[in-house]
């Protein structure tokens, strides 16, 4: 550490270089030794750290000074000590090989009297006396790293002239400028002229298949169909297939096969599980093979698309349904638990969540959700009762605050705010597959019919990504094209900076243009 950053420990404030104000009680300021006294904690300052005056301890118990060749006039601890040995401090220029630019020298006095051995002899000392007493914090500061090491002979190397160096390379900030048009054009066709000459811009092309998989074995996904193909419909995917498990004797859910067809669909299998998934991947039965997989499914599915992920683009990793609500006081208990549990009807392992700052709510929830559980039909009660009885979890909370940073954590799939400050979550939360916002709206809103989508991240992926939308089924791809007076500056900015990374065909690249262009020989 040097200069600021070391005063800035030393003075818990930032830029006051070597000073701090007398009066910085007055102002309401506090050093680090300050704070730490207040929990009990004894702090020390041995060695080199520029205190001005010497004499000042800026919330310190324990000061011992050892300063540099600059303040030899400084009567110092340790020029306290090398008198009492009839030794005194030596300026640099006293010593073979000193140099100005260097802020210690090697020490001329016999070891055991020199600034490290002080300092060290010190910070032992000061160890010894307090190890068994309160907590401590110790700031040392060891003049000797700074001392100017004679290198051999054989690690000399002269100064090159300057005007052999190298050119710079040129800042070019045609990333920065383009980064910031697709900000502003997001979603969108734009073109930008990032210098005279250069233009670069995006085009949005949609893929040209989507295999959408529809669930239907514990029950029938009607709403997956409407998610997965209507979206690709509307992006412009040019071939949608659908694909859902049969149950014997019928096939595919008669339900889900008519709103496949009426959403859009091109092709419709009746497959499911992973051969449905193969069967997309691959173009099987005459298809063309799926360039984009979309669609809830069970653990099978979701491993299927996991490992066919690179050969075919995926939506997202997605795992069992979760469900958190965000609830104070003034929340109804009765719709928190009948949202819980229409969410843990999913399957066994389908995490419901909880987080309050109200003790009276969460223990109303947690008597009435199995009160709830119990009267459902039998698979479904089956599934819920298992999901609450290993998922299911309730996080008493103290604050806003609390509640908001524990959901950001968890990044639920879907997420309901049944609180008195809705505004404010909905500024203040960042991590969420989905939120449902109020006590009118509720997930299975959002699951059917409301107009979000229901593919949502889950395990925590709400961190990273979004759910299902249009631009999934969009690619957005770049294009560039210039002048040839463009060249003069791109081409040798491309040239020098290949150049540097060493890989010389690229640099020729920009070398040919420039040639060819007449801006070099």
């Amino acid at each position: 550490m040097c200069i600021r950053d070391r005063n800035s420990l030393k003075h818990g404030v930032t830029g006051n270089f070597d000073s701090l104000r007398p009066d910085y009680k007055k102002t309401g300021l506090k050093t680090w030794p300050d704070i730490i006294k207040e929990d009990g904690y004894n702090s020390a300052a041995i060695g080199k750290m520029h205190f001005y005056p010497w004499d000042a301890r800026h919330g310190f118990d324990y000061r011992r000074i050892a300063e540099d060749k600059r303040h030899i006039h400084v009567r110092d601890d340790y020029f306290k000590k090398l008198r009492s040995a009839g030794l005194r401090k030596f300026h640099g220029d006293e010593h073979e090989g000193y140099q100005e630019n260097f802020t210690a020298i090697k020490s001329i006095v016999p070891y055991e009297h020199s600034w490290d051995h002080f300092v060290g002899e010190e910070a032992v000392r000061y160890i010894n006396n307090h190890s068994n007493d309160e907590p401590f914090a110790m700031m040392v500061g060891f003049p000797g790293p700074h001392d100017p090491y004679d290198p051999s002979e054989d690690f000399h190397v002269p100064i090159p002239d300057e005007n052999s160096m190298p050119d710079p390379i040129p800042f070019c900030d045609h990333d920065k400028k383009f980064a910031e048009a697709q900000l502003k054009n997001y979603g969108q066709d734009f073109e930008v002229e990032l210098s005279p000459g250069l233009f670069a811009g995006q085009k949005l092309i949609p893929v040209n298949t989507a295999g959408c998989y529809i669930p239907g074995g514990r029950y029938a996904h009607i709403a997956s169909a409407v998610m997965s193909v209507t979206t690709a419909k509307v992006a412009g995917v040019k071939n949608i297939i659908a694909c859902s498990p049969p149950k014997e004797g019928v096939g595919a859910h008669p339900a889900i096969v008519y709103t496949a067809d009426l959403c859009g669909a091109d092709v419709i299998l009746n497959l499911g599980g992973v051969p449905g998934i193969a069967a997309m991947t691959n173009g099987l039965f005459k298809n063309p093979p799926a360039d984009i997989l979309v669609g809830p499914g069970n653990q099978f599915v979701a491993e299927a698309k996991r490992i066919l992920f690179g050969k075919v683009g995926i939506d997202l990793f997605a795992g069992p349904t979760e469900i958190a609500v965000i609830a104070d006081d003034k929340a109804d208990a009765e719709m928190v638990a009948v949202d819980l549990v229409g969410q843990a009807e999913h399957g066994y392992n389908s995490p419901a969540w909880l987080y309050t700052t109200s003790k009276r709510l969460a223990e109303e929830v947690l008597k009435r959700v199995p009160e709830l559980i119990a009267e459902l039909p039998e698979v479904p009660r089956t599934s819920a009762e298992a999901a609450w009885r290993d998922y299911g979890e309730v996080i008493l909370c103290d604050t806003d605050e609390e509640m908001a940073t524990i959901s950001d954590e968890y990044a639920p799939e879907h997420l309901e705010v049944q609180t008195q400050n809705l505004e404010w979550f909905h500024k203040r939360l960042k991590n969420y597959g989905s939120l449902f916002i109020g006590e009118e709206t509720t997930v299975a809103y959002g699951d059917k019919c409301s107009g979000t989508n229901h593919i949502l991240p889950t395990k925590g992926a709400g961190r990273y990504t979004g759910g299902l939308f249009v631009g999934k089924f969009i690619k957005t791809l770049s294009f560039q094209r210039m002048t040839k007076e463009s060249t003069k500056s791109v081409g040798a900015a491309c040239a020098r900076i290949s150049r540097y990374e060493g890989m010389e065909a690229h640099a020729r690249t920009g070398d040919a243009r420039l040639r060819k262009y007449g801006f070099s020989n």
